[in-house]
């Protein structure tokens, strides 16, 4: 049996495996979901790829509350957290080469210039 490269997220552990990590990545997704199931293995292969990653899972049936906090209005949903910002949200299944693409960019972010621009935002409103 080989091991699952993904963490399943629940609101107990949430804040511990996003604080703890400076790098997650979050599919939210439910089992009755066909376009989930079909980005499942597309998920898992690109958590292979790039082991220095945290690859989270949240079922949104499941943990309702976590999805309802992130306002997931639609499923799959892909979000990428860095340094505790989400610096990515996007529904739908995405394929293998946009996701590699999404993960390159996230990697590529100055979180100095991201953390600026939240500030700024939030001083704005």
């Amino acid at each position: 049996m080989r091991t699952m490269s993904t963490v399943e997220l629940t609101k107990d552990n949430f804040d511990e495996v996003v604080t703890k990590n400076d790098f997650v990545l979050i599919d939210f997704w439910a089992a009755w979901c066909g376009p989930c199931r079909m980005f499942a293995p597309v998920y898992e292969k690109a958590a292979e790829a790039n082991p220095d990653l945290v690859f989270a899972k949240v079922d949104t049936e499941a943990q309702p509350e976590l999805a309802a906090s992130f306002d997931i209005q639609s499923i799959p949903t892909l979000m990428i957290v860095r340094d505790r910002v989400a610096v990515f949200a996007q529904p739908g299944a995405l394929p293998a080469a946009a996701l590699d693409d999404v993960i390159g960019q996230a990697r590529a972010l100055d979180m100095d210039e991201v953390r600026k621009s939240v500030e700024q935002a939030q001083q704005g409103s």
